[in-house]
């Protein structure tokens, strides 16, 4: 099955759902604030929600990522 998610975008909302904050991801990822906010906000207009936390639900409910 192919996933909706990119592998980066998986790495972000499986780590936003451990309670990481953006500035956090940036680090663990070695990337930036910034292109932690751009994959979130990918993520929210791929899926058609309004915030990360519709976001993160629609993921679980569609098992793109696991709590």
């Amino acid at each position: 099955m192919h996933s909706l998610l990119t592998k980066r975008e998986k790495e972000i909302f499986t780590l936003l759902i451990q309670s990481y904050t953006t500035k956090e991801i940036a680090k663990q990822l070695y990337i930036s604030e910034k292109t932690v906010r751009n994959h979130i906000s990918n993520v929210i207009q791929k899926l058609g929600v309004e915030s990360r936390i519709q976001a993160v639900l629609e993921l679980i409910k569609m098992k793109e990522i696991d709590l």
